[in-house]
């Protein structure tokens, strides 16, 4: 983890959370499933006037009224209270009511004609023989409510069917306005600017509306644990607020400049300004969007004014892009790092280099190999050695101050990659080897499909190694969970070579075009052209290993 003293914001401790329940009360309609849903009262201390599915606050009742109610045998103990705690408030909410006779039979509009929606309603069940129907409730997601807020759930977000016979009536205080909507229609009224929804129910509709009926979001629920689990982290996009769960692309960036999930990063691509990320941190994008390079290529200034920096990719020979660094880093630079030969990485290095104050910082990497293009050549003023070690140290007031980028050789996206750690704070900067975003071409000769996984694999001992939690890549933002991130990109890259052997061994004499129409199916055909730069790769890679002719 970084050390507390490079974080750029004070430390704060988010609200505390308490816990909660929601149900999702599900119908078939003629034309699709359709959802139950509420407008909260506009003087509601949360989500005022958006549309809900009915939930609140779990209470001790709910956990003391077990006895009351059915229950699955897969079923424990805080799923059963989560169950009834959301029966309840559907019931106080809307007068819909979850229950079963003796017999089976499903509670009626009768049944509850006798029971007071404002009394409790575990014992005014039991008295008329009705068992609250826990058992047809099931867990569809787990939310955690946003770091930032100041009313923060612990939310089990629930599924049932909704009884027949019964009709929903609002409480006129707490929730208005019923209405059964298909998922889709809530989402696009939403875009329309016709039907306020927060940001956990927008997700939570955005999944539903990809099953086709109440049977099947049932099925994909009996496993009895949640299909996701989301704490969102909040930054801001386009002067407006914007909120991202752990799969989206800007989460990883917001849990390393904001941990404690306050609200103030920017999350904006531009190449003027650079974006501090630590306090020895900064990354400045190069002005080079495009297909292949996302947003541009970043490159980093790693270290303070007091210690000098040290400069990781600096990118192409873009004269702008090149004195915004030196600037940046107010022309106490150290040494600048290429983390390989491509021509959006190190063409940068010589030219910032000339603009440096004497003693000018030497220019280290791996020079580009015999294999590289044309496009690709690289020459360091030194070679670097795997696990070399730069560091900037200063005595300081406060003590010494040092950070230290340590040196792994990578070869398989570029025979020359060298990935950078930084140890201090367990950063690593990933060079192309590891995008956010998309995977990165592994392209023969310098790439080596073989070498790739390797250091997928060399990487991932040092995430354990080194408590490595956060990667810098080269494009994209900050990614999060970095051990994750390694094992499901290896994970795809050898689902990836599954598909190209499986059409290698369908098509022995098939060319390259047949066999990545059939290995990259699930990508556009306009990709394909790239695609088979990578696939060339794993078919060298499954031949060496002698899987296929």
């Amino acid at each position: 983890m970084p050390r507390p003293s490079q974080l750029l914001h004070p430390q704060r401790d988010p609200a505390p959370t308490r816990p909660a329940a929601t149900v999702l009360l599900l119908r078939d309609g003629a034309q699709g499933m359709q959802v139950l849903m509420t407008r909260r009262s506009a003087t509601a201390s949360f989500a005022p006037g958006a549309y809900v599915f009915p939930g609140g606050t779990i209470d001790e009742g709910d956990t003391q009224s077990h006895a009351h109610a059915t229950r699955r045998p897969s079923q424990s103990d805080a799923q059963l209270t989560q169950a009834i705690a959301a029966i309840r408030e559907s019931f106080e909410e809307l007068g819909v009511l979850l229950a079963r006779h003796a017999d089976g039979q499903p509670a009626t509009a009768a049944d509850i004609a006798t029971l007071d929606r404002a009394a409790p309603l575990a014992p005014q069940c039991a008295a008329r023989g009705l068992t609250l129907a826990a058992a047809d409730v099931y867990t569809l997601a787990h939310w955690i409510t946003d770091r930032d807020l100041p009313r923060r759930f612990d939310v089990p977000f629930l599924v049932a069917r909704m009884p027949e016979g019964q009709t929903p009536v609002a409480d006129e205080a707490e929730q208005f306005e019923p209405v059964w909507v298909r998922p889709a229609d809530a989402l696009a009224r939403h875009a329309a600017g016709q039907f306020f929804m927060i940001f956990p129910t927008l997700r939570t509709l955005e999944r539903l509306q990809a099953y086709p009926d109440v049977a099947s979001v049932l099925a994909a629920c009996t496993g009895e644990q949640p299909l996701w689990t989301s704490c969102p982290r909040a930054g801001w996009l386009a002067g407006e607020d914007a909120r991202y769960m752990e799969h989206e692309a800007p989460f990883g960036e917001l849990a390393l400049v904001t941990p404690d999930g306050q609200q103030l990063h920017h999350l904006d691509w531009q190449s003027r300004q650079p974006v501090p990320l630590l306090k020895n941190v900064l990354r400045l994008t190069a002005s080079n969007a495009g297909f292949m390079t996302g947003p541009g290529t970043n490159s980093y200034l790693v270290g303070d004014p007091r210690t000098g920096y040290i400069v990781i990719d600096p990118g192409p020979a873009d004269a702008a892009h090149i004195e915004r660094l030196w600037r940046a880093a107010g022309d106490q630079i150290r040494y600048i790092v290429c983390t390989h030969s491509h021509a959006d990485h190190s063409p940068g290095a010589k030219p910032l280099q000339a603009l440096c104050s004497d003693p000018k910082p030497p220019i280290l990497g791996l020079a580009s190999r015999p294999t590289a293009r044309a496009a690709s050549q690289f020459t360091p003023d030194r070679e670097l050695q795997n696990n070399e070690r730069l560091a900037l140290t200063v005595t300081a007031p406060e003590g010494e101050i040092t950070h230290t980028l340590r040196t792994v050789f990578t070869p398989g996206h570029a025979a020359n990659h060298v990935c950078f750690v930084l140890e201090e704070d367990g950063l690593l900067f990933s060079g192309d080897h590891i995008l956010n975003g998309s995977t990165t071409v592994v392209d023969p000769p310098d790439g080596h499909m073989g070498d790739y996984l390797d250091s997928l694999d060399r990487l991932a001992d040092i995430c354990q190694s080194d408590g490595v939690q956060f990667i810098l890549p080269a494009h994209g933002y900050v990614l999060g969970n970095a051990a994750q991130v390694i094992a499901q990109l290896k994970q795809h890259r050898l689902a990836r070579e599954a598909k190209v052997l499986a059409a290698m061994l369908a098509a022995p004499g098939g060319s390259m075009d047949d066999w990545v129409a059939a290995a990259y199916d699930d990508v556009h055909p306009r990709v394909w052209p790239i695609a088979k730069r990578s696939m060339l790769a794993h078919v060298e890679h499954i031949r060496a290993l002698g899987a296929a002719p």
